[in-house]
């Protein structure tokens, strides 16, 4: 865009406003401004309506004249501030033949931008007048690009903030449906021998109270009760002749039920998720023991997930406190004893104590 081409193009269409008391100099005036290309001036000869005549038409120039009866040109001056903070900034020149410093100096005090001494000079008047109509249509161009800027950056700012609200639902939706598939797979891997569901949503209560008591961060807290739930959703691929034996399963028995926890990682692998990468690593280690003679990997010690960790003590518990078809609940005490005798052994002792801290400390078998 060519801006300055485009200011001077305007200028003919300028509204400019002559405050004098004097007829002949109005008259001067318009005539001076119609022959050079300006549209007829707005005029006003009694200073009083000066004031309410800038504010009704709102021109881009006045030209005031400084000695006038009623209200003096300095007087309305004074008056421009308020009247601009309504209809915007509009430069002043002044028509004075006091050429005195200090009636130059309050003028430029208030506000003027510019004098033309009387008698006026043709040529000298339409520059003064040419250069301040080119700065002030500069300054209203510069703000109307300014005001479509900000315009813009509103736009896109609103734009923006509902795509970013939109990426908010979506991943609320998002995380809602992966939870609804967490729980729909963990009740269907429960469902071979548990057909309430209980033990999976038992154990990740747990195994979140016990992360949060051991200062894990709440996100990690609330991952750890979802993953959880899929601790055994390898016994989908176990036969029910095994899976629900009412009695003790033979050693070639109990070798094909430890493949539950290989199969629950191959069905969880590979995802993309936090969640369900937590999940694969609980179900593929949570039969792991501290001492490192769990299965499948016989891994030991911090070698073993936390999570992992975690979800072990709780699952044990559980199971102990559970019928099975193979055996009977055990007593609440009797299952906290055995866990506290694992501590080392099969569980790590960090996670009985933080269990212990939860659910009760067993009493001394030699006491009573």
């Amino acid at each position: 865009m060519d801006t300055a081409h485009e200011v001077s193009a305007a200028l003919p269409t300028c509204r400019i406003l002559v405050v004098d008391d004097e007829p002949a100099n109005v008259t001067l005036m318009r005539r001076l401004l119609t022959q050079s290309g300006y549209a007829p001036p707005l005029e006003v000869q009694d200073s009083r309506w000066a004031v309410q005549t800038i504010e009704n038409e709102k021109p881009d120039l006045i030209l005031l004249d400084l000695m006038m009866p009623h209200v003096s040109g300095l007087d309305i001056l004074k008056s421009l501030p308020e009247v601009f903070q309504k209809v915007g900034f509009i430069p002043v020149i002044v028509l004075t033949a006091d050429m005195a410093s200090q009636t130059r100096h309050e003028a430029l005090a208030l506000g003027a931008s510019d004098f033309i001494t009387k008698p006026i000079d043709r040529t000298e008047t339409l520059l003064r007048i040419k250069n301040i109509l080119q700065l002030h249509q500069f300054r209203k161009t510069l703000q109307n690009q300014n005001q479509v800027l900000e315009e813009e950056v509103q736009s896109r700012t609103r734009q923006l903030q509902e795509a970013y609200q939109q990426i908010v639902e979506r991943n609320r939706e998002l995380k809602q449906a992966q939870e609804e598939i967490v729980i729909r797979l963990a009740r269907c891997g429960e469902y071979r021998d548990d057909q309430t569901g209980e033990h999976t949503h038992r154990v990740g209560h747990m195994a979140a109270r016990i992360g949060s008591e051991m200062g894990m961060p709440s996100e990690q807290v609330n991952q750890l009760q979802e993953a959880a739930l899929l601790h055994d959703i390898g016994k989908v691929g176990i036969s029910d002749l095994i899976l629900l034996k009412p009695g003790r399963l033979t050693p070639e028995e109990f070798q094909l039920m430890k493949q539950h926890s290989v199969i629950g990682a191959r069905i969880l692998e590979s995802s993309q998720t936090a969640l369900l990468q937590m999940a694969e690593r609980i179900a593929l280690s949570h039969h792991e023991r501290w001492d490192g003679t769990g299965y499948p990997q016989g891994l030991s010690g911090a070698n073993i997930p936390l999570e992992a960790r975690i979800v072990s003590v709780c699952d044990v518990y559980d199971a102990l406190t559970s019928d099975r078809p193979y055996k009977k609940a055990w007593t609440h005490e009797d299952a906290l004893q055995e866990i506290h005798s694992q501590s080392g052994k099969m569980f790590d002792p960090a996670v009985v104590e933080a269990f212990l801290r939860l659910y009760g400390t067993p009493l001394d078998p030699h006491e009573g």
